[in-house]
């Protein structure tokens, strides 16, 4: 996240390439008043539209976070006020009691994950309902065999699965053949603006009319490496 009217600019010049659904997060939200959250959130839904789908992340795992359950308790009200579709991380990663309360509690979804490793680590999260929304990181969760084992975990338990994917056009490559074999999961995510996503693959991604993107049916994981982008942002030959 931004401060609010830069933030707001930003977003109308993603909506205009034809994303439908926008997640923002860390920055000040949270960190600094509850004025200040709300002008963020509220600057955000003026610029995508009261249909588009927004996404709160929070950054709750960061080192230095401070707020607990009172503040997301409160802040989850707030953003159920301007159609937050989900509010992500809003307690540290290791506070499990509270995210089962805020749970129980918050007029809207609540999703996290991203953090825990192997479907030992999301088990007692399931089995405990902690999250509506579970977001294994495919590139450090175990890969895609285990990120489908704990996809079945969480449907059996009624919750969805949406993959973090902060990471590469590799990550977005592998979530997109998640997202296909994974009966509740409709969103996968793309970090805008970077070149590790847009440059690094030979066949660049486009988003089709109605703001989705294509599963690539080639072999393996359907994406050609761009060696010459790679050298460029890495410094290594091949």
């Amino acid at each position: 996240m931004e401060e609010p009217e830069p933030l707001n600019e930003k977003l109308l010049s993603i909506r205009e390439l034809g994303f439908q659904a926008f997640k923002i997060g860390w920055g000040p939200f949270g960190r600094r008043n509850n004025a200040t959250d709300e002008h963020i959130v509220k600057a955000a839904r003026e610029a995508i539209g009261s249909e588009a789908l927004l996404m709160v992340d929070a950054g709750a795992s960061d080192a230095f976070w401070s707020q607990e359950y009172k503040w997301a308790g409160r802040t989850s009200r707030m953003l159920a006020d301007y159609g937050v579709h989900w509010f992500e991380e809003p307690l540290p990663p290791d506070n499990m009691a509270d995210y089962v309360l805020l749970r129980k509690t918050a007029p809207l979804s609540i999703a996290g994950g991203e953090v825990l490793t192997r479907r030992q680590s999301f088990d007692p999260w399931i089995r405990q309902a902690a999250i509506d929304i579970v977001q294994p990181d495919v590139t450090k969760a175990g890969g895609l065999s285990e990120v489908r084992r704990i996809a079945w975990m969480a449907e059996d338990r009624g919750l969805r699965l949406i993959p973090h994917g902060w990471n590469t056009a590799i990550g977005l490559a592998a979530d997109l053949h998640l997202a296909s074999a994974i009966r509740n999961t409709d969103l996968v995510e793309y970090l805008t603006g970077s070149p590790f996503i847009d440059e690094i693959v030979e066949r660049a991604w486009k988003l089709d009319s109605e703001g989705m993107l294509a599963i690539p049916d080639c072999p393996g994981l359907g994406v050609s490496l761009n060696l010459d982008a790679i050298e460029k942002y890495t410094g290594i030959r091949f």
